[in-house]
């Protein structure tokens, strides 16, 4: 771009207006060059680098350029000169690009922002920095219950606040590479979420035990020595993925499961006879046998199962292949015998405690801790895809049964290993259940945040259903078009330095905040801050506080 230099601004840059500071002349940096609609270009000048403007002139920065009746909001995305050389004895052409965002409107109660422009300003206006007022105006929230989580990168006397309510009734995604602070800053959005509406449950699937310090004061922990998750709580999608670790089953094995299984929790519910060793289990509410399926939440005895399908082999004439029989038989003895297992098939886990199970998980009631951090690192790998199938399937479940009395924010660290973007990868059960409640979940209460470090690896359906994200520094050129691309009202301008902000800073966008901002957010206690292995080593020595136990970590690796 090559346009001459306005005399005006190298007048004002040499010697600034002595007026009232509100006055645009006396914060002028430029001129208006160039609009185009959508994005304007401003001329300036500097004859040395004290004067170049160079904290208002920098990649992200907020500018305002005066109409007369108003003013115009522009981010600032490029920055140039008409020269590849820097002169410190003679003026020096700047030209700088922004994206026009909205404007500040006067009205009988002060300054408003409003998205959009409906007055354009004058070839040759005035370009300044942007009042202090006016970020506030900008950045207020509309209404609703607001939650402040750090303040402006551009101005850190203002809060950066959002609102609550909007952000977990249409969900949210943290988005951001490793090392930038995503944990901690989901840390600081559920924390600031919990004690603004205190009857929120938070469901966190933590993928790397990591959350448990952030939330020792008001969570419950779950993990693999705590767990109690009835076999018979999983449908027989799920419990066939865990069965044969993985693998689809075929037709027959399946048909065999679902035929049995049914049969077994029929059994369970009807005792054959009063004498009979489960005569006198207690029948479970609202169930009377008829109408149960394989994927009925009802209980059943796994010996019920195995005395079926051997009755079945035992057969002359059996409906089902004899070899698929055995195949079925011998991994259901494997698998309730496999001490990785025992949070399946403890004898507790036969009995109908469903409702003490979702007491523990779903916090009801609240008492005071209203998180549940569900530790997966310490589960068999062949089960974690169905539990967090189950977890997100009851959450959406409980909400929708409630008739609004419970509401649920189901957290979903490592997203993309849930709901990758490629549909022949992960467990379909756990896409769907995620997915119901990306689409529907906020009908009914149930709330969906999503974390990853990849976005690119993630089903973009479910990127789309999330209308607040906070995008964090993304190095990778695919990732970054994936937040572009997700956000209608994103540009290429408004992230193009998401490759380069600090460690806690991001991008935010979407319906819980009324205009994108750059935030940095809050610094969090020592004590609220995710960490993998708390209490074991301390961060700042490197220290191990107590000897290893060799015996007992052997013995911890047996048993799993």
């Amino acid at each position: 771009m090559n346009m001459p230099v306005d005399p005006a601004i190298l007048a004002a840059n040499a010697t600034l207006d002595k007026r009232d500071s509100h006055q645009p002349s006396q914060r002028m940096i430029g001129r208006l060059v160039l609009c185009n609609g959508s994005r304007a270009v401003v001329s300036s000048a500097a004859t040395s680098l004290a004067n170049s403007n160079a904290d208002t002139w920098a990649i992200g920065r907020l500018i305002a350029i005066s109409t007369g009746t108003g003013r115009i909001i522009g981010v600032v995305y490029e920055m140039s000169t008409t020269s590849e050389l820097w002169s410190d004895q003679s003026a020096n052409v700047i030209y700088v690009k922004v994206e026009l965002v909205g404007e500040i409107v006067q009205g009988p109660e002060g300054s408003s922002f409003r998205s959009g422009i409906t007055t354009y300003p004058e070839l040759g206006a005035i370009a300044h920095r942007i009042r202090h007022n006016d970020l506030r105006a900008m950045y207020a929230t509309k209404g609703g219950a607001s939650i402040e989580i750090g303040t402006l990168s551009q101005d850190e006397t203002i809060v950066a606040a959002i609102d609550v309510d909007m952000m977990l009734s249409r969900h949210f995604a943290v988005v951001g590479t490793t090392g930038v602070g995503k944990s901690t800053s989901v840390s600081i959005l559920l924390r600031r979420a919990v004690e603004a509406k205190p009857n929120l449950r938070v469901l966190v699937l933590d993928p790397h035990n990591e959350y448990a310090s952030a939330f020792s004061d008001i969570s419950v922990i779950v993990n693999s020595s705590t767990l109690e998750l009835p076999f018979w709580m999983f449908r027989l999608d799920e419990f066939g993925d865990i069965l044969f670790r993985g693998r689809n089953p075929d037709d027959v094995e399946e048909n065999i499961l679902r035929e049995l299984i049914a049969a077994a929790k029929i059994r369970y519910c009807n005792p054959p006879a009063a004498g009979a060793a489960n005569a006198l289990v207690k029948r479970p509410t609202g169930t009377e046998g008829a109408g149960i399926t394989a994927d009925t939440p009802v209980p059943y005895r796994m010996s019920d199962l195995m005395k079926l399908i051997d009755d079945e082999i035992g057969k002359l004439e059996s409906k089902h292949p004899r070899a698929s029989l055995r195949s079925v038989l011998n991994r259901l003895t494997s698998l309730s015998h496999d001490p990785r297992f025992k949070f399946m098939f403890a004898r507790s886990t036969i009995e109908d405690n469903i409702d003490g199970i979702i007491r523990q998980i779903f916090r009801i009631p609240i008492l005071d801790r209203p998180i549940t951090v569900f530790q997966l690192a310490g589960l068999p790998s062949e089960v974690v895809n169905s539990v967090a199938s189950v977890m997100a399937r009851m959450s959406f479940d409980l909400a929708m049964m409630s008739e609004g009395t419970y509401e649920i924010l189901l957290l979903c660290e490592e997203a993309h290993r849930y709901v990758p973007q490629d549909k022949s990868l992960g467990f379909m059960p756990t896409r769907t259940s995620i997915a119901r409640i990306a689409k529907e979940g906020r009908k009914y209460g149930c709330y969906l945040g999503v974390v990853t470090q990849r976005p690119g690896e993630l089903d973009p359906t479910i990127l789309s259903q999330c209308s607040t994200v906070f995008a964090m520094r993304l190095a990778n050129e695919r990732d970054q078009d994936i937040i572009r691309s997700a956000l209608s009202d994103s540009s290429a301008s408004t992230i193009s330095f998401l490759s380069s902000i600090g460690n806690r800073e991001a991008i935010a966008f979407g319906e819980a905040i009324g205009t994108p901002m750059r935030i940095k957010f809050v610094t969090q206690q020592r004590d609220h801050m995710p960490r993998t292995g708390a209490g074991l080593v301390d961060a700042d020595s490197r220290a191990v506080k107590r000897d290893v136990d060799l015996r007992a970590i052997v013995g911890r690796m047996r048993s799993r």
